[in-house]
């Protein structure tokens, strides 16, 4: 069974689906009111879904339960990585777009975005998909389990577009891990969209101006079908 949702349509029958993974201790809710500022009413029918991930346990934060997409085990978010919550939440995501597919809308039409933990989760299983997606959204975030990439990711997602945007002055997810990420992505042979930002962990209006530019050109590039 998938994960409950929020969802909002753009309008009425729609052709393309944005999934979007929310970052540690918040929820769906939290992107929902990004959607009015985001789209562009040129775009074609759109439904995002923002999924609410499980409750769990997260020992940095003395062992709290919250949404969390996996544990994160000490204050350098890269080490010691919880590999089975993090392989799970890929599941997750995976059963997400399966289920967009049963709704009408195939694989080449999901984007697949998230914020900070949400969008490792985002990276990790877009990369790993075994059908070509329309593209994938990194916001704050990095790649994790980056070691085992090579070895797992698909060639159904080898031309995968990617935007990846960051803040350097980031508390929580320094740029420099940001940056590491991207420089690997490259050097696997994908096609990174990179921007930097002076703002902490958070979005800002220049990048939501830069995604609306980065989605559009992918809604061109697809027939809607």
């Amino acid at each position: 069974m998938s994960l409950p949702c929020v969802e909002t349509e753009t309008a009425a029958d729609p052709r393309f689906a944005v999934v979007w993974l929310h970052g540690l201790g918040a929820d769906g809710h939290d992107f929902a009111p990004l959607v009015p500022q985001l789209v562009d009413r040129a775009w074609p029918a759109l439904r995002f879904v923002f999924p609410h991930a499980p409750m769990r346990a997260v020992t940095v934060n003395g062992g709290m339960r919250m949404r969390a997409w996996y544990d994160i085990l000490g204050v350098r978010i890269a080490d010691r990585q919880d590999e089975a919550g993090i392989r799970a939440s890929v599941g997750e995501l995976d059963a997400l777009i399966a289920r967009e597919g049963e709704r009408g809308i195939p694989p080449e039409r999901v984007l697949v975005a998230g914020f900070s933990q949400g969008g490792a989760i985002a990276l990790a299983g877009a990369l790993r998909h075994g059908s070509a997606l329309a593209g994938v959204i990194a916001l704050s975030t990095y790649l994790p389990l980056a070691e085992r990439l090579a070895a797992e990711r698909h060639p159904a997602n080898a031309k995968l577009p990617i935007f990846m945007a960051h803040g350097s002055l980031d508390p929580i997810v320094p740029e420099p891990l940001g940056m590491m990420s991207r420089d690997a992505l490259r050097q696997l042979g994908y096609e990174v969209d990179w921007h930097s930002y002076p703002m902490a962990h958070q979005v800002c209006m220049e990048e939501i101006a830069d995604l609306r530019s980065w989605m559009g050109a992918r809604f061109d590039a697809i027939p809607a079908g």
